[in-house]
């Protein structure tokens, strides 16, 4: 077990949910001085449809106006079909493509409105275009953790979309607590049983929370065995169907904190981070 962990930062995430539309360039300005910290990745923006996701429009534009000559930071974009998949694979700039696969059908469909077995077919084609294009793929398990839509959930249903998902060729693996909803027994179980069984698969949280249960669920996750987590400063974001308005993303100070205590590295200046933190607090409170 290593004592480093990767941080991805997720200011699409962030961005995503706002309705006013935040101009093109105060987003480059914001994702500029993020770029400066450290991060492993950078969950910057998505290519979807317009209609969806307004905010995420200018996605490409935005990526135009960035200077990556002095970053190792990695890019990341959200795709949720193929052509979207195909959008992003044009620019060399963007390392990763990130892919939504819920297993609970009820949110598949309100979040690609696909069926689960659509969106098996539509991961698959994004493997092989990642494969020939020299992009990696994330797949985000939605509904990681629990489901609050009626459909079954179990630690064991997880485990069978792993062995699934593995076999179609999925190298990281994001379990993500879409919702807020989940329990640190669960967070912590989940990782210490699949991590272990899957050495070729990286596995990833992306966990949701309430300003009181943000320690629990990183310690839970961190002392599972989990090395890669997502979150955003400020906890800004988040899914806009959570009922709990303090549900939020987990804030990126608070994990670093928590690491620094724990005194395990992540690559973050905390300098730079200091500096980015108040452009986001700037930024988020004139536009939410």
């Amino acid at each position: 077990m290593t004592d480093k962990v990767k941080i991805i930062e997720c200011p699409r995430d962030a961005m995503q949910g706002i309705k006013t539309l935040i101009p093109t360039a105060e987003k480059v300005k914001y994702l500029q001085a993020l770029l400066n910290c450290g991060f492993h990745t950078l969950d910057f923006g998505s290519f979807v449809s317009p209609k969806a996701i307004p905010q995420m429009a200018d996605t490409a534009q935005v990526l135009e106006g960035l200077d990556l000559s002095s970053t190792q930071t990695r890019l990341l974009a959200i795709v949720a079909n193929v052509r979207g998949a195909e959008d992003a694979c044009k620019f060399n700039e963007i390392h990763y493509l990130g892919y939504p696969f819920s297993i609970s059908e009820n949110f598949q469909m309100r979040n690609t409105h696909k069926t689960i077995a659509q969106s098996v077919d539509i991961l698959k084609a994004i493997l092989e275009l990642g494969g020939r294009t020299n992009k990696e793929v994330v797949t985000y398990i939605s509904m990681g953790f629990g489901n609050p839509y009626g459909d079954p959930w179990s630690g064991e249903i997880v485990g069978e979309w792993t062995e699934k998902l593995a076999g179609m060729g999925v190298k990281i693996l994001s379990l993500s607590d879409t919702i807020g909803t989940s329990k640190p027994e669960v967070i912590g179980t989940l990782f210490r049983e699949l991590i272990p069984l899957y050495p070729h698969i990286e596995f990833g949280a992306h966990l949701h929370t309430t300003p009181a249960t943000w320690h629990e669920k990183i310690e839970a996750a961190y002392t599972g065995g989990c090395r890669r987590f997502d979150g955003a400063i400020q906890g800004f974001g988040g899914c806009p169907m959570a009922k709990d308005e303090l549900t939020g993303n987990m804030p990126t100070e608070k994990m670093l904190s928590y690491f620094t205590s724990k005194r395990v590295e992540s690559g973050v200046n905390w300098m730079a981070f200091e500096a980015a933190y108040n452009k986001a607090k700037d930024l988020f409170e004139q536009y939410y």
